[in-house]
C-alpha cells in the first residue's frame, strides 16, 4: 500500500466515523422527548434573561443622564469659581490700593 492510498483510506475511515457519530447524535435526540418541565424551564430563564437587559439598558441610560447632569453642574460650578476668583482678584488689588492711599495720607 503505497502512501496515497493510505492517506485516502485514513479520510475515508475519520469520515465515516464522523458521520456515524453525528447521525447517533441525531438519533439520540430525536429519541428522547424534551420534557414540558425542561421548556418551561427554558421560557423562564429566557423571560428573565430579557427582563435583566431591560434593567441593565434602563440603568446605562439613568447612568448618562446623570453624568450629563452632573458634567453640566460641574460646568456651571467652575465658572462660578472663576468668576470669584477674579472678584477676588479684583477686591485685592483694590484693598492694596487703599491701603497705599492710607498709607499716603498718613505720612
Amino acid at each position: 500500500m503505497d502512501r496515497s492510498t493510505l492517506i485516502a483510506a485514513t479520510t475515508l475511515v475519520l469520515f465515516v466515523a464522523f458521520v456515524l457519530g453525528w447521525f447517533a447524535r441525531w438519533l439520540t435526540t430525536r429519541l428522547s422527548p424534551i420534557e414540558s418541565g425542561n421548556i418551561d424551564e427554558v421560557d423562564r430563564l429566557a423571560q428573565a434573561l430579557h427582563e435583566a437587559e431591560e434593567i441593565r439598558d434602563a440603568a446605562i441610560i439613568y447612568g448618562e443622564e446623570r453624568e450629563r447632569e452632573l458634567m453640566g453642574q460641574l460646568a456651571q460650578t467652575d465658572a462660578e469659581l472663576r468668576a470669584v476668583m477674579e472678584s477676588l482678584g479684583q477686591a485685592r488689588v483694590e484693598l492694596d490700593e487703599m491701603q497705599a492711599e492710607i498709607e499716603r495720607l498718613r505720612g
